[in-house]
């Protein structure tokens, strides 16, 4: 389901990881947005990839399952938040992420979950709804964001920071698959997102990193 490139420890090198939920990883080549300019050194003591060259949040506003709406500039600005494109359909690779953010954020003490949120931002806006979107992260937890919009604004938001989004083949069950970067994004507060992780790591691992950023002034 994932793919990935090995990393030298002494170099940093480009990273592709795309997932697409419900079939095959595909790489793109022809520049239409797939997860680029990634890199990373093993010797940042991150699990994550720390990247050289943060991503700049767009100024995009999508709809809420909170209600309303929320800005990813705007409403990340003071809190850590933990950013990722999903939907709610994905039979695999997207509970694994959410399942993942979820026991990692369960290990952060009071305070600190009081500086940490959670986005979730579907790439299936035709069927995640608000409501859907509500009712999905209630069984991780209520607190995270369900975020969706028209498909033109949830490419908007994800373009620079290296996600893509593409409605995929039909399946037998008469559904469609949503392929999409699996990359989970950390925004630090202040606009801009200087961690992600390209494979999922243990819940342990995220928190460590999440603490790291806090005590390092990245967050």
């Amino acid at each position: 389901m994932n793919a990935h490139r090995a990393l030298a420890a002494s170099a940093l090198v480009p990273l592709l990881l795309v997932a697409g939920c419900g079939g095959s990883p595909q790489r793109d080549g022809n520049n239409s947005g797939v997860v680029s300019g990634v890199s990373r050194s093993d010797n940042t003591g991150y699990t994550g990839i720390l990247l050289p060259k943060p991503y700049v949040l767009p100024d995009v506003s999508l709809a809420s399952s909170k209600g309303g709406s929320f800005s990813l500039t705007k409403d990340t600005a003071g809190k850590l938040t933990l950013v990722f494109f999903g939907y709610t359909n994905c039979p695999d690779v997207c509970q694994v992420v959410m399942g993942t953010i979820a026991s990692s954020y369960a290990r952060l003490s009071t305070a600190e979950k009081a500086k940490v949120q959670v986005a979730f931002v579907t790439t299936d806006p035709q069927r995640d709804t608000t409501k859907v979107l509500r009712s999905y992260l209630a069984r991780l937890n209520p607190s995270f964001i369900g975020l969706t919009g028209n498909i033109a604004d949830l490419e908007a938001a994800g373009k620079p920071m290296g996600v893509f989004i593409k409605k995929g083949a039909k399946l037998p069950s008469g559904g469609y698959d949503v392929s999409h970067s699996s990359t989970v994004i950390a925004v630090d507060g202040r606009g801009k997102a200087p961690l992600v992780w390209n494979s999922t790591p243990s819940p342990a691992q995220m928190t460590a990193d999440i603490h790291k950023m806090m005590a390092t002034g990245l967050a």
